[in-house]
């Protein structure tokens, strides 16, 4: 999908998913993304899958990438049991696709009610409009999703890469709170909350773990970290406003004095 979108300056572009086979407890789908864009010469197509390799020698220079990108999802398809390909013209776009044998399912898991999701939404737009959120996350791909999250109810977002950059952020920023990635290169997040914790006025603000390991041992060590809560990967938007919504109301609630 990203190189459909590089190399279509106009055009469109589609996604699309496919039944090949039922076999009972396996199903054997096949994934395309359909482009109007340049489009590929027959004698390049072989080469595509191959290691650094790419159609025309220009194409790092004017577009960036690696060459890398297909080969990997050639690999990862043959791990599923699938296949790629290509179909293309040459200014008639380009159709590249995969195929891999999926588990059937065993039922939906539960959602929450949409009006709490409304409700959630609602209350940090209006509550929480402009707070401060720095999310430490080492996944590229991971942060986009989680800021695109957070920017859509109107939070204000700062993000580290690793708990080292988390670690010097916090030190220079009071920010409301802090979504921190368990498991990072160097510093993890669980270091780099001891270590926040540890700075003047970090004594009591929102640090949630962003964890893959929902198990009661990771619980017990994001405690004795000093994090607040937690939020399980991969995270879905009712989860993540229900717990920012409860911990940014929180910071916010007047301390009780005797």
């Amino acid at each position: 999908a990203g190189n459909a979108v590089k190399f279509t300056e106009q055009g469109r572009i589609s996604l699309r998913a496919k039944l090949l086979e039922d076999r009972g407890d396996e199903l054997l789908v096949r994934f395309s993304v359909t482009d109007s864009g340049v489009g590929i010469e027959a004698q390049h197509i072989d080469r595509l899958f191959e290691p650094f390799e790419q159609f025309d020698p220009s194409t790092a220079r004017k577009y960036g990438g690696t060459g890398l990108g297909l080969t990997i999802t050639q690999r990862l398809a043959q791990l599923m049991g699938g296949e790629t390909g290509v179909d293309s013209r040459p200014g008639e776009g380009s159709t590249f696709w995969f195929t891999a044998v999926l588990q059937r399912g065993q039922g939906a898991a539960p959602v929450a009610p949409a009006a709490d999701l409304l409700y959630a939404e609602s209350m940090l737009r209006q509550g929480h409009r402009g707070a401060s959120i720095l999310l430490a996350e080492d996944n590229e791909v991971n942060r986009e999703v989680a800021m695109a999250m957070l920017h859509g109810v109107g939070l204000v977002v700062d993000t580290a890469a690793d708990g080292s950059e988390a670690l010097v952020k916090a030190m220079t920023h009071p920010y409301d709170l802090i979504l921190m990635d368990m498991q990072m290169p160097g510093m993890d997040g669980l270091e780099a909350t001891r270590a926040i914790r540890a700075l003047p006025g970090w004594e009591s603000r929102p640090i949630l773990a962003l964890t893959a390991n929902a198990f009661d041992e990771n619980r017990q060590a994001c405690e004795q970290a000093g994090m607040n809560d937690f939020i399980s990967k991969p995270m879905t938007a009712e989860t993540l406003y229900a717990v920012l919504l409860k911990w940014l109301d929180a910071s916010r609630r007047p301390k009780l004095t005797r």
